[in-house]
């Protein structure tokens, strides 16, 4: 009996996906648990292995093309059946539409590599279904442009804002992207088409900025003393067989460490909103923003609280190698109270962070930078930093968050007082 190869959902948000590599060709025979292809999602790329034993037939899905999750991208035929399948389709093979700039393929198969097709009424694959609720737009004021009048990703994107229902959650888009382009001399630009990291960091983003309540407060920290204890337990980190130090703590690690403890001083901060009820969590779970080429990650250091400094380091270390490979986990990622986004290293002094939801509360880092501050009615030459925190009011309010501040600065100011 034939087994359908899904492009499967790997993440809770994934609508789309990205067959980066396969491992396989037409016509192979494999087995099951053996690796097929690599799937790509905006934050990771994993390897997806065959749910069954026989022939697999190929369908004709471009390497680097985005396609909806659950698309059949291959057929694994038992004894017998291969024969017939491929026999059947050598006339014709399965084609996929070539992807626009920017706009998530809509597979085009033959019946034996047919992708979530839609099972009466309205007209419309299962990603434009899906987007169409999230934008909380109607199918049925739309005209689909995609094959026998079939509503695609495309026509969600440029449905009308009458297409959006009362109450509706739709993201306005601002001017179409040729409204945009007709703005600039035709050779005076080239277009980067989005891939699935850029597309999703806009619209969760643009999410969090139209219906998250942010509010923000400010404090500026010495870390005099931070630096100096730094220093000190640097020059005293163990060493392996090469001589080298097992790890090296980072000014981050001690950022990571204070917010984490600072939200167990003031549990009320370390919550998430629901509309059924607030989330009280028992852990500080505290995700730390890491760059890579394209966009970013943000993978979680899990009960930062209860974890020594040289433990966040090492794992902190093995997280960012990791986002930067591709090779996160959902398990990496998914959750978490909070986060730290440092701009420092770039000479960033200040700025404000957005939130990402269902976290409640993000952690913009300034540079350190030297400063006189009075001391006894003295300038004194300091090194200060200033860090800005943004809150969901729907979940934090003015004083607790102002509370949670003050908790991180003591910490900071006083490194020792994490240890107890």
């Amino acid at each position: 009996m034939a087994v359908e190869v899904i492009l499967p959902k790997v993440d809770m948000d994934m609508t789309t996906g990205m067959i980066s590599v396969w491992h396989v060709k037409d016509g192979d025979t494999v087995k099951k648990g053996q690796p097929l292809f690599d799937i790509e999602t905006d934050k990771a790329a994993m390897e997806i292995e065959s749910p069954g034993d026989g022939v697999i037939k190929i369908g004709d899905a471009p390497v680097k093309a985005v396609l909806p999750i659950g698309s059949v991208v291959a057929m694994i035929f038992g004894a017998g059946e291969e024969a017939r399948a491929f026999a059947a389709s050598s006339s014709s093979p399965p084609a996929v539409t070539p992807a626009k700039a920017g706009v998530p393929l809509e597979p085009k198969l033959d019946s034996r590599l047919r992708g979530n097709d839609e099972t009466g009424g309205l007209r419309a694959t299962p990603l434009a279904r899906r987007l169409a609720r999230q934008a909380g737009v109607k199918l049925e004021t739309l005209a689909g442009s995609g094959p026998r009048g079939r509503i695609v990703a495309k026509d969600i994107a440029s449905a009308s804002p009458e297409a959006a229902g009362a109450g509706s959650t739709a993201i306005s888009a601002g001017p179409d992207s040729a409204a945009i382009r007709a703005m600039y001399a035709a050779d005076s630009y080239d277009i980067v088409p989005l891939d699935g990291m850029r597309r999703t960091i806009a619209l969760r983003l643009t999410q969090s900025k139209q219906t998250v309540p942010h509010f923000y407060l400010s404090a500026s920290c010495i870390l005099d003393e931070l630096l100096a204890v730094r220093a000190r337990v640097n020059a005293q980190a163990p060493k392996g067989a090469d001589k080298a130090p097992l790890w090296k703590l980072s000014v981050n690690d001690f950022i990571i460490k204070a917010l984490a403890v600072a939200l167990k001083k003031v549990p009320a901060a370390n919550v998430t909103y629901t509309d059924d009820g607030i989330l009280h969590h028992r852990a500080s779970d505290v995700g730390v923003a890491v760059s890579v080429e394209g966009g970013l990650f943000t993978p979680i250091v899990r009960a930062a609280d209860a974890k020594t400094l040289s433990q966040i380091s090492i794992e902190m270390r093995e997280l960012a190698g990791r986002a930067r490979a591709r090779r996160l986990m959902p398990s990496d990622y998914t959750g978490g109270t909070t986060a730290v986004s440092n701009l420092g290293m770039h000479g960033v002094e200040q700025f404000t962070a957005i939130i990402n939801p269902p976290q409640a509360t993000i952690l913009a880092v300034g540079a350190g930078v030297e400063t006189f501050v009075p001391v006894n009615k003295l300038p004194v030459l300091k090194t200060v930093m200033t860090v800005t925190l943004s809150c969901d009011h729907r979940a934090v309010d003015g004083a607790v968050g102002a509370e949670l501040l003050a908790a991180f600065k003591q910490l900071i100011e006083d490194p020792a007082l994490m240890l107890v």
